[in-house]
């Protein structure tokens, strides 16, 4: 053939491309959703990003950071797929070259994946060899006068595989899981949420957060599929009887329920990365415990289904925090860690937090660095004190009395109290909402007369140990939401 079309070859590269990763997930379907190349590749995209840019994505694009990468995959992907259709007009050897060296990136993304097995590696083998195959066939098919059924037949059967390694990846039945734990009852209740708590009505969330508006921040480009089943806990490491406990053990054990603000060190000065919830476990302590913590160790170190991993001061979770697997009543959703997360107040989730947890080593800080801590964030993430306005929003308009109500918080000491100050003035103490302990949030608010106009409002909370929060960004890094949450409306 002397030179396919431009069009006819860009369109060969673009279906080549399609169906091969079409391939590599229907694979991927049978050996671990996770070694889908396409995964795969934006897993460990995410794996080395450096922090400032991880950031940037969570700041500009708050929950649809994830969406956006894969977005932005399938444009650069889609882009190397016509480069290579036009590179091979009149040969096919140069978009072979090009699957290959993709298969061979896919490869290497999947084999450093720490939560799929030896046969991953099939997934993005059958994605190269697909890749090769259709491309050389629609190369040979655009010979012809009349290709065009040729390369309609390859594009469905490659949007068939692709549909179908979806189905397939996600057969395991997590909700039927769910359903079958029926309700979990703790046999330490929390204190009854009181009615006086929120300020819902002047402009604040309402105290409990509900499952499907709670915040989620994770690594997981793909939410882990896990039977309750199936699932097990190991505790290992410097201790003096490792064990392996299943849901039921688990959820045979006295169960506690504690009501729990969680929030991420993301959070930017005002942001919406902060939920309240009843979340039903077994204390991180007494599960250790049991397990006998040799002296010298000083390091939780937990590890997700999906491979991230955290390190929590071993003092502070041996008094603080749950092995939970409920949440607000029901068996905790699939995105927020079900069958098992840890739930520790006070401590930022990079350090504490981690989502369907597997393995929990009770090691040193000298031998073990959860995910984000080679990346130059800092061991040890105490919660700070912080504060946010709720009402009036930026820009906002308001006419009469001005009501000013907001969110405080400062696990695990508890807010004292919150002050707010209007153009530059004096600083004025606001109400305090009912104060339900020291590891949740507080609301506030107070009314004021305001002369029309624009206006400028600030806040700051003071914690129970007497702290103020800090105008000024602190080290070490991540320094969380610190500063005064500020926002500008009009009196009308």
């Amino acid at each position: 053939m002397r030179g396919m079309k431009p069009a006819k070859a860009a369109l060969t590269g673009l279906i080549a491309l399609v169906a091969a990763l079409a391939a590599g997930h229907l694979v991927a379907a049978f050996v671990g959703l996770s070694a889908s190349p396409y995964l795969a590749v934006g897993n460990a995209a995410i794996d080395l990003t450096p922090s400032w840019l991880k950031d940037f994505a969570v700041t500009t694009f708050g929950t649809a950071d994830k969406l956006v990468l894969l977005s932005g995959m399938a444009l650069v992907l889609a882009g190397i797929g016509v480069g290579a259709g036009l590179a091979s007009r009149n040969s096919p050897a140069p978009g072979s070259l090009v699957a290959v060296l993709l298969g061979f990136v896919g490869v290497a993304a999947v084999v450093t994946r720490p939560d799929v097995g030896q046969l991953a590696v099939l997934a993005p083998v059958a994605s190269t060899a697909a890749g090769v195959y259709v491309f050389r066939y629609l190369h040979k098919e655009a010979e012809e006068s009349d290709s065009r059924r040729g390369f309609l037949i390859t594009a469905g059967l490659a949007v068939f595989a692709g549909v179908a390694g979806q189905l397939f990846g996600n057969r395991t039945d997590v909700e039927g899981s769910r359903q079958a734990i029926g309700d979990l009852t703790p046999k330490t209740k929390a204190p009854e949420i009181p009615f006086n708590a929120d300020f819902v009505k002047d402009g604040t969330p309402s105290f409990i957060t509900s499952g499907k508006d709670f915040y989620r921040i994770d690594t997981a480009l793909s939410v882990p599929r896990i039977r309750a089943e199936e699932w097990a806990l190991r505790v290992h490491g410097m201790v003096e009887r490792p064990m392996v406990l299943t849901f039921e053990e688990i959820r045979g054990k006295d169960l506690v329920e504690e009501t729990v603000t969680l929030t991420c060190v993301s959070n930017e000065v005002g942001g919406p990365y902060i939920s309240t919830a009843n979340f039903i476990g077994v204390k991180i302590g007494d599960v250790l415990r049991e397990a006998g913590v040799k002296a010298g160790a000083d390091q939780l170190f937990s590890t997700s289904d999906d491979g991230f991993t955290a390190g929590s001061p071993l003092d502070y979770v041996l008094e603080n925090g749950l092995i939970a697997i409920g949440m607000n009543g029901e068996p905790l959703p699939a995105e927020h860690g079900f069958p098992a997360r840890l739930v520790v107040p006070g401590l930022y989730g990079y350090v504490s937090a981690t989502k369907w947890v597997t393995d929990l080593n009770v090691t040193t800080f000298a031998k073990e660095q959860g995910y984000w801590i080679p990346r130059g964030w800092a061991t040890r993430a105490p919660i700070k004190t912080s504060s946010r306005i709720d009402r009036p929003k930026r820009m906002g308009k308001v006419q009469g009395k001005t009501v000013i109500a907001g969110t405080a918080w400062a696990q695990p000491r508890g807010v004292a109290k919150v002050e707010i100050r209007i153009d530059g003035g004096p600083w004025q103490e606001t109400e305090l909402a009912a104060d339900v302990s020291d590891s949740t949030w507080r609301m506030w608010k107070i009314e004021m007369d305001l002369s029309q106009g624009s206006h400028t409002v600030e806040c700051r909370a003071t914690d129970k140990s007497g702290f103020t929060q800090d105008q000024a960004r602190l080290d070490p890094v991540p320094d969380g939401a610190t500063g005064w949450h500020s926002v500008t409306f009009t009196v009308e």
